[in-house]
């Protein structure tokens, strides 16, 4: 029997209607019960937890609802209890229980097992995007009520098809996915069985920190406390404004206008480093850039070809000169933050090595090829920079430039040749990046599975037979060793360098403390925030 005793993943408000209009208005000197932070808000479709699947309507989920469990974000390889006390799993891996805590619902009712198993059946029966985190243990609409029970007002037991780590389940369920919500609240708006998403995409039913006032499509957010939820600190009200022009976030919070702006640039963030009224808070994010190339290049289809181009690059000129502030080298496919992440930097720049394969390719005298990149910078910069890396080897590339979506649908399509992009990671778990970089079993046009190695018409076996053991070994501490060694054969072994993460950065009033960003935007978080 596995439990969480010897496995621990191991183990007086103002009146809101003088500030709600805040969205319209701007003033000095914040009151210090309210938190006014300004943010690019337009990434966000949905508030149903089950249902949305952005990065900033996540980080907005996060702090309304809790999970049975969250991510420790000081020790990635750690699962910390939530709405859940304890949990174990049988002897063949397949039953798995849960006993619950004494978490409560904005509403002021206690959270039940009848709660919990009711929202992860809603988010299997919805089957919106973010339900292949946890219907990949075989729930469907069909079984899932006999499959996750409630077996007493604080038991709940999940039963998978197949024996599963038990380290795999709780990080999937950490997602957002996993969020608890209020039955009854839920059911008493439900619309033609809708089981009340139509409700919930505009309002909240969970126990978490804040619950959600009102929310105006990019324009703002008013979140305010939940008197029954974890929250300890003196806010009563979160106020996010929708603010597009970074350089306007920036003159809000020297201002004082805002408490905290979220989408400051690297030369803005120079220039608040030496500013003695505002606190940096930074943080890796689960966001990779990479370079892709297509195999249906006969040229690119060479492993020769892979390690010149990641032996080319000048990963540390261009971090150090273009992308500061904003990015770290990596060459992991796993983000740093994550569980069994590799930090290893094989790669650096050495132009006679590279020179050397590409010569043992056959290809002395180098090739042309075409550079797919987002418009936005600093991509540009970066695609300069790697054309001009790649030439000192005889690589001649052409640069092509388009919006960030039409340079996806391209790749989608599988019409690139090389692409300079971004991948953001789904959930917490070292299987989110593997399962997309290394298992492709149909590499057809018309394949039913299209992960990102599809895109790039990769198929390698071995690769599969690896990412696929990891995924299913039992042993938590054996699966992470697994992952490592698939890290580091994937660097070598792949048409995929990877070069960058994303690092992203929180420019907070002095005054400010405690507000955390997470490795996922969905643990980003004012749990811990305060204002002096």
């Amino acid at each position: 029997m596995v439990s969480r005793r010897n496995f621990l993943i191991g183990g007086a408000a103002l009146p809101f209607l003088s500030y709600i209009n805040l969205a319209d208005t701007v003033f000095a000197a914040t009151p210090k019960d309210i938190l006014v932070v300004a943010q690019q808000l337009d990434n966000m479709t949905s508030l149903d937890p089950h249902e949305g699947f952005e990065a900033v309507g996540g980080e907005m989920i996060s702090n309304m609802y809790e999970k049975l469990v969250r991510a420790n974000s000081d020790n990635p390889n750690e699962v910390l209890p939530v709405i859940a006390a304890s949990w174990e799993a049988d002897a063949d891996n397949k039953v798995f229980t849960f006993k619950l805590g004494n978490s409560t619902f904005a509403s002021g009712a206690a959270v039940t097992a009848e709660d919990v198993a009711f929202s992860l059946q809603r988010a299997i029966k919805m089957n919106k995007s973010p339900a292949f985190i946890i219907n990949q243990f075989g729930f469907t609409a069909e079984n899932v009520e006999a499959m996750i029970v409630a077996k007493d007002e604080k038991t709940v037991t999940l039963t998978t098809e197949k024996p599963t780590a038990i380290s795999f389940l709780l990080f999937c369920l950490s997602a957002n996915i996993g969020a608890i919500v209020e039955k009854k609240t839920v059911l008493e708006n439900e619309v033609n069985g809708d089981l009340g998403n139509a409700w919930l995409q505009k309002n909240s039913a969970g126990s978490g920190s804040f619950k959600l006032q009102s929310w105006k499509a990019s324009e703002s957010i008013a979140l305010t406390l939940n008197e029954h939820g974890p929250y300890k600190g003196n806010l009563k009200r979160v106020i996010i404004r929708h603010v597009v022009d970074p350089s306007s976030q920036m003159l809000m919070l020297q201002k004082g206008d805002v408490d905290i702006a979220r989408d400051l640039t690297s030369e803005q963030l120079k220039v608040l480093q030496s500013d003695e009224n505002v606190v940096l808070v930074r943080k890796q994010i689960a966001s990779l850039m990479l370079i892709s190339m297509n195999q249906t290049n006969a040229n690119l289809a060479k492993p020769q070809v892979w390690e010149a181009v990641k032996w080319a690059l000048d990963y540390e000129g261009i971090q150090k000169n273009i992308i500061p502030l904003t990015h770290a080298v990596h060459q992991s496919m796993e983000p740093a933050g994550f569980p069994g992440t590799v930090m290893d930097t094989p790669f650096q720049k050495d132009v006679a090595k590279a020179k050397a394969l590409m010569a043992e390719a056959g290809l002395a005298d180098g090739f042309d090829i075409t550079l797919d990149h987002y418009s936005a910078q600093p991509a540009p910069d970066i695609a300069q920079a790697i054309q001009s890396n790649l030439g000192e080897i005889g690589i001649r590339v052409k640069l092509q430039s388009a919006e960030n979506r039409q340079v996806l649908t391209k790749m989608r399509a599988r019409q690139h040749e090389m692409a300079l992009s971004a991948w953001g990671t789904d959930y917490f778990d070292p299987n989110s990046n593997a399962e997309v970089f290394c298992i492709n079993k149909d590499n057809s046009d018309d394949a039913k599975k299209k992960p990102f190695a599809w895109r790039s018409s990769f198929k390698n076996d071995e690769l599969t037979a690896k990412a696929e053991a990891a995924r299913d070994e039992k042993d938590p501490a054996k699966r992470l060793e697994l992952y490592e060694a698939l890290q580091r054969e994937f660097m070598h072994n792949s048409p995929f360098a990877v070069m960058f993460q994303n690092t992203k950065t929180a420019a907070c009033r002095k005054g400010v403390t405690g507000f955390q960003i997470g490795v996922l935007s969905e643990g980003n978080s004012y749990l811990g925030t305060n204002k002096a």
